[in-house]
């Protein structure tokens, strides 16, 4: 049966949606508005969507399901402006990371029988649509979560409808969401800015911080290049969790603190055994919502075409790389070049291929 999708906001969340729709639904009919003009002439572009809307209009009439897909502090403001356009066989649903505040606004305007709060919890470092594919979501938890109100036939709708998009569906009550998220994806990227401004600020006057920090450093403060906007809003909007949240790990830190200046050798011992021992007990697969980095290490011999020859070696069997450098702190890494790929499938390829070819890999 030939559905009507309609989309506010089309950046990389909105975006990967629509072109995974797409991509598995190919003769559904996509509107979509965006304040960026741009935007909307290349998805119309790309055939990704069928009506480029420039307001809120009677576009959006007959829809099966709306995503509001603008940043969390808009979203709850176009509630009023969709409002109009729900009717019983509609979905209204939003793709934010923070629930409590639109779920508020909803049951404030009487909509909550149509609408199931939803964030696929994937993402990149990257903003905007063009950086937006149909595989972002893929294999990615996709958290539902239904007002009381919502009839479970639409409950079961949605379900299967992002199982056909290849995401996994799970139902949370929103606070309690807002509570996990708080604290597995929203203080971590606290966390690597804080640390990041940090090392900015204390550095020498000759940035030798910055110089050595590669490596680890790099990679455990990658999710502080994501959209400064979609974070300032994040924080914000959820700002009683992520408040509780940080009082709770500042409490933790003032405890390795004490470890250290007690010389707690035993203590510091269970510190990171501990953390080793839960660390390495999570799913290389989980699909959680800081995207994971598909990286593979290597070791090479300095010498003219080295990487060159790597490059080769992949690209004549059809592997993308997203980046490739030198690692030159290596003090917490094993190999001498990282290559990070788009997938994980290509990832493992290349480690079998260059193996293939006597290099020496190191998989993460």
């Amino acid at each position: 049966m030939k559905l009507k999708i309609g989309f506010i906001g089309l950046g990389l969340i909105g975006g990967s949606i629509a072109k995974a729709i797409r991509q598995y639904y190919p003769d559904y009919e996509i509107v979509a508005f965006d304040k960026n003009k741009e935007t909307l002439a290349l998805a119309t572009q790309e055939s990704i969507i069928d009506v480029a809307a420039t307001t809120i209009d009677d576009n959006f009439h007959h829809c099966s399901y709306i995503f509001l897909c603008a940043p969390v502090s808009y979203n709850t403001a176009y509630l009023k402006q969709i409002k109009g356009y729900l009717h019983d066989g509609c979905i209204l649903t939003d793709v934010g990371s923070v629930k409590t505040n639109i779920h508020r606004e909803v049951e404030a305007l009487g909509i909550e029988p149509y609408f199931i709060g939803g964030h696929p919890m994937a993402g990149s470092e990257k903003s905007g649509y063009s950086n937006a594919k149909a595989m972002l979501i893929e294999n990615a938890y996709y958290v539902l979560t239904p007002t009381s109100k919502v009839p479970r036939e639409k409950i079961d709708n949605y379900v299967n409808f992002v199982r056909d998009l290849r995401a996994i569906p799970i139902i949370l009550d929103y606070q309690e969401h807002d509570q996990v998220t708080g604290t597995i994806s929203h203080l971590p990227h606290i966390i690597a800015s804080s640390l990041v401004n940090f090392v900015r600020d204390t550095d020498t006057k000759d940035e030798l911080m910055k110089n050595l920090a590669a490596g680890g450093f790099k990679d455990i403060t990658r999710i502080a290049s994501s959209s400064p906007t979609m974070w300032q809003h994040i924080c914000l909007k959820n700002k009683e969790n992520i408040s509780r949240i940080l009082d709770a790990y500042i409490q933790a830190l003032g405890k390795a603190k004490e470890l250290i200046d007690q010389e707690d050798e035993q203590g510091l011992y269970s510190l990171f055994d501990s953390s080793r021992n839960y660390r390495n007990s999570i799913p290389g697969s989980s699909a959680g919502p800081i995207k994971k980095a598909f990286a593979v290490y290597c070791d090479i011999i300095d010498e003219a075409g080295g990487i060159a020859a790597i490059a080769t070696i992949l690209a004549s069997n059809n592997l993308n790389i997203k980046n490739i450098g030198i690692v030159h702190n290596r003090e917490f890494e094993e190999g001498v070049l990282r290559i990070e790929f788009y997938d994980e499938g290509s990832s493992k390829r290349a480690a079998e291929l260059l193996q293939k070819f006597r290099y020496i890999v190191y998989e993460r």
